[in-house]
């Protein structure tokens, strides 16, 4: 019964934290063009790992990371507010650059395409 509780409020978690991202005014978040790709939460709820990625490359999500840290409490604070935990998970950001290397999978899969139909 506990992980159908972890993966259910994991997914509460990702839900409202992006909704709280697109929320935020701060200009380096906004023109990063950020993605939560992924959340770890803690069986016992108590810390959550979030990753990151960026539309523009690895170093913008980096540079926004740094924000996110700083403003770990806020979020945290937005978080227990529209969530009502007893216990609003620890936030930790990752910098990851998955959507970036799957656009480069998509340009690599789109050429081989091409040159399959060029040779036909």
């Amino acid at each position: 019964m506990p992980s159908y509780r972890a993966a259910r409020t994991s997914e509460d978690v990702m839900r409202e934290l992006t909704a709280i991202l697109r929320e935020m005014k701060d200009p380096r978040i906004a023109e990063a063009m950020l993605s939560i790709v992924k959340i770890d939460l803690s069986s016992d709820l108590s810390s959550c790992q979030v990753f990151v990625s960026s539309m523009k490359d690895l170093a913008a999500a980096q540079e926004a990371v740094k924000v996110l840290k700083n403003g770990a409490g806020f979020l945290r604070r937005e978080l227990g507010g529209r969530l009502k935990l007893r216990h609003t998970p620890e936030l930790r950001f990752t910098a990851d650059n998955s959507i970036e290397h799957s656009a480069e999978i998509s340009k690599i899969l789109h050429r081989l395409e091409q040159e399959g139909r060029h040779e036909d």
